[in-house]
């Protein structure tokens, strides 16, 4: 069985939580990703920011893309798994929090990503289809 450290992208870039929605979005753009880890000032974890966040959280709610930041979006704690976790412990908090990227922390610090993409390379075809079969009958998360 594959641990979450094998599974995910490693090198995972935060926006820090002062940064700008337009800066997120930017960069967004640039790694061509679709979500950024949130990390404070101390280094550490402090939530997910998506493009969907960007668009129906703030655009469309009219908030300021160059005002508002990434840490004003921030809510709750943070879902993630150690890198330690094995591969159905990670299905298993993706599926459960709704959510199709999670970030690794090791020692309480951020040292990868997993998504969709990563997982469908590891996961037998069986395991792929009961993953997202569980993760797309959830109504999205806002």
């Amino acid at each position: 069985m594959s641990k979450a450290r094998e599974v995910m992208h490693p090198g995972a870039t935060c926006i820090g939580e002062n940064g700008t929605l337009t800066r997120a979005a930017e960069m967004m753009r640039d790694m061509s990703v679709g979500a950024l880890p949130i990390c404070g000032e101390d280094g550490r974890l402090h939530g997910i920011l998506t493009d969907r966040d960007i668009v129906v959280r703030a655009i469309a709610e009219g908030y300021d893309p160059d005002t508002i930041t990434a840490g004003d979006l921030a809510e709750g704690t943070p879902v993630w798994v150690d890198a330690d976790a094995d591969t159905d412990e990670v299905i298993e908090i993706m599926v459960e929090a709704g959510v199709r990227r999670v970030p690794v922390l090791e020692d309480k610090r951020l040292i990868g990503m997993i998504s969709e993409k990563d997982l469908a390379q590891y996961l037998s075809e069986d395991q792929l289809k009961r993953f997202s079969e569980a993760l797309y009958s959830a109504a999205p998360n806002n």
